[in-house]
C-alpha cells in the first residue's frame, strides 16, 4: 500500500490520534513533575534562606551593623552554597560578603529573586546561578541573602531540554508502530476489497481469503464467504429460471411469428384484408424483442460475454450504426449527424453497438421533425466518451436516475412504442464495461447521453481500423 494510502486510512487515523493524546498525557505529566518538583526545591531554598537570614537579623538587633558586618564575614569564609552581600543603600559601598559586587537585579525587597553571579574556580571565573531575598536595614544599608542554585538550574534545563525530544520520539515511534500495525490490518482489508471489487465485476466464485488465525478478521471472512456461497446459489438459481422462462417462451413465440407469417402470405394471395394478422406479427415481434432485450441484459450482468472482449475502434462502431439508422433518420426528417473523432478502447463490439444503437433509436423516436441526431467519439485524459445529442424534448432531471431501471416508462413515451429496457440495456453494457451512462440536458434543449469508459479502456495507440 502506498503511504499516501496508508495516511488516509481510518485505521492510521485511529493510530495518530491515539498516539497525540498518549504524547498530550506524557508531557503533560512531566510538566506537572518539573513544576512540582522544581516548587517544592524552590520551597526548600527559601526556607534555608529565611533561616540563614532570621539569624543575621538577631545578631543586627544586639551587634548592630558593625556586628552584623563580622558576623557576615565570619559566615562568608565558611558559606558553601550560601552567598552574602552587605552594603549601603546606594550599593556603591560594601561592607562585607562573599559576592564581589551587586548583580544585576531590581531592588525589591521582600521578593525572591534569581541572578548570576561570577565565582573563581579553579582559577577560573565561572558565571553560575543563585536564588535570594533582599533584606533593607535601617540606616540605609541593604542585605543579600542568596544559595547557590547552579547544579539545580543545569539539572531543570536539561529536563526542559530533554522533554521535547522525549515527546518527538514517542510521536515518531508511535507513529512507526502505528504505521506497521495499520499496514497489517489493512493488509487484511484490501483482500476483502479486492475480492469485493472481482465480485462486483460479476465474478461470483471468487471468495475472501482465510489466513487461518482464527482472529476476528478470519471469522468475518468465513461469514462473507458463507453469505456469498448463499448468493451465488440464489443469483444461480434466479438466472436458471430466468434463462428457462426466456428460452421455453421465445420458441413458441418464433412459431407462432412463422405461422401469422405465413397466414397473412396465404391470405394475401386469395385477396383477402391480412391486417389484424399483420398486427398480430408486430406484438409477436415486440415480444420477442422484449424476451431477447432480457436475455442480453441477463448475460451481460453475469458477465457471460466477457470473452468476446477484444481491440475496436469506437468511431468504427459509431459509423456503423449511424449508417444503419440513417434511413430511418430520413424517413422522419430528421438530420442524423456523425461527429468527427475516435478512440481506441478494449470492449465488445457487439454489445457496444447494440447500446449506442438503443441510444439513437431513443434519440430519433423522441426528436420532432425537422431535428437533429449527432453521434460523436472522444478520448481525453479521464477516458473515452461515445455520446449521442438529440433536439428533443429531454428527460427531467428527478426521472434520469430512473429511466434506466427495467420496464421504466415515462408518462410522455406511453404512447409510443417500446418495452421499456432501452436504457436498462445500455446501463448494463456500461456497468460490463465498469464504463458509466451519463445522461444531461442538451443545450440548447433535448438529451445528451454519454458512454463514458474510464482510462484503464484505452487502447494505445489507437487502432485505425477494429476490423483489420
Amino acid at each position: 500500500m502506498r503511504t499516501g494510502q496508508l495516511l488516509r486510512t481510518q485505521a492510521f487515523r485511529i493510530v495518530l490520534v491515539y498516539v497525540m493524546l498518549f504524547a498530550f498525557s506524557v508531557a503533560a505529566l512531566l510538566g506537572f513533575t518539573y513544576w512540582n518538583t522544581r516548587r517544592t526545591l524552590d520551597g526548600q531554598t527559601d526556607q534555608i534562606i529565611e533561616a540563614d537570614a532570621t539569624g543575621l537579623a538577631e545578631q543586627y538587633q544586639h551587634l548592630g551593623i558593625q556586628g552584623l558586618a563580622e558576623t557576615v564575614r565570619s559566615r562568608a569564609l565558611h558559606a558553601g552554597q550560601a552567598l552574602y552581600l552587605l552594603s549601603d543603600g546606594q550599593r556603591r559601598a560594601t561592607l562585607a560578603g562573599n559576592l564581589d559586587s551587586w548583580p544585576q537585579i531590581a531592588i525589591a525587597p521582600g521578593d525572591y529573586v534569581e541572578f548570576y553571579y561570577e565565582r573563581p574556580v579553579d582559577g577560573k571565573l565561572e558565571t553560575r546561578r543563585a536564588r535570594g531575598r533582599i533584606f533593607p536595614l535601617q540606616g540605609d544599608f541593604i542585605l543579600l541573602v542568596a544559595q547557590d542554585v547552579h547544579d539545580r538550574y543545569l539539572t531543570e534545563r536539561m529536563f526542559t531540554t530533554t522533554l521535547p525530544w522525549t515527546v518527538g520520539l514517542i510521536l515518531l515511534l508511535g507513529l512507526g508502530g502505528g504505521a506497521l500495525m495499520s499496514r497489517n490490518m489493512l493488509r487484511r482489508v484490501d483482500a476483502i476489497n479486492r475480492t469485493s471489487g472481482e465480485i462486483i465485476a460479476g465474478d461470483l466464485t471468487r471468495r475472501v481469503p482465510v489466513s487461518g488465525s482464527g482472529d476476528e478478521f478470519d471469522t468475518l471472512a468465513e461469514n462473507l464467504n458463507r453469505m456469498l456461497d448463499r448468493i451465488e446459489r440464489l443469483m444461480k438459481g434466479l438466472r436458471e429460471v430466468t434463462d428457462s422462462v426466456a428460452h421455453d417462451l421465445r420458441t413458441p413465440l418464433n412459431r407462432l411469428r412463422n405461422r401469422l407469417e405465413e397466414s397473412a402470405a396465404r391470405l394475401t394471395a386469395q385477396g383477402a384484408d391480412a391486417g389484424e394478422i399483420e398486427r398480430a406479427m408486430a406484438e409477436t415481434d415486440q415480444l420477442i424483442g422484449t424476451f431477447n432485450a432480457l436475455l442480453l441484459i441477463a448475460e451481460t450482468d453475469a458477465g457471460t460475454t466477457r470473452a468476446a472482449m477484444t481491440a475496436l475502434d469506437l468511431s468504427s462502431v459509431a459509423a456503423d450504426v449511424a449508417e444503419l439508422y440513417e434511413p430511418l433518420a430520413e424517413e422522419r426528417d430528421i438530420t442524423l449527424v456523425l461527429l468527427p473523432g475516435s478512440a481506441a478502447i478494449e470492449g465488445n463490439r457487439s454489445l457496444i453497438a447494440q447500446a449506442l444503437a438503443n441510444l439513437v433509436d431513443n434519440a430519433i423516436k423522441y426528436t420532432p421533425p425537422g431535428g437533429q441526431v449527432s453521434i460523436a467519439v472522444s478520448a481525453g485524459e479521464a477516458g473515452a466518451d461515445l455520446t449521442v445529442r438529440d433536439s428533443g424534448p429531454g428527460i427531467a432531471a428527478a426521472d434520469k436516475p430512473r429511466v434506466v431501471e427495467r420496464f421504466v416508462r415515462l408518462e410522455a413515451s406511453r404512447n409510443s412504442p417500446g418495452t421499456g429496457l432501452g436504457l436498462s440495456l445500455v446501463a448494463a453494457v456500461a456497468h460490463f464495461h465498469q464504463a458509466e451512462l451519463v445522461l444531461e440536458d442538451n443545450v440548447p434543449s433535448g438529451l445528451k447521453a454519454t458512454l463514458r469508459f474510464p482510462r484503464r479502456a484505452l487502447r494505445t495507440p489507437p487502432l485505425k481500423n477494429a476490423a483489420e
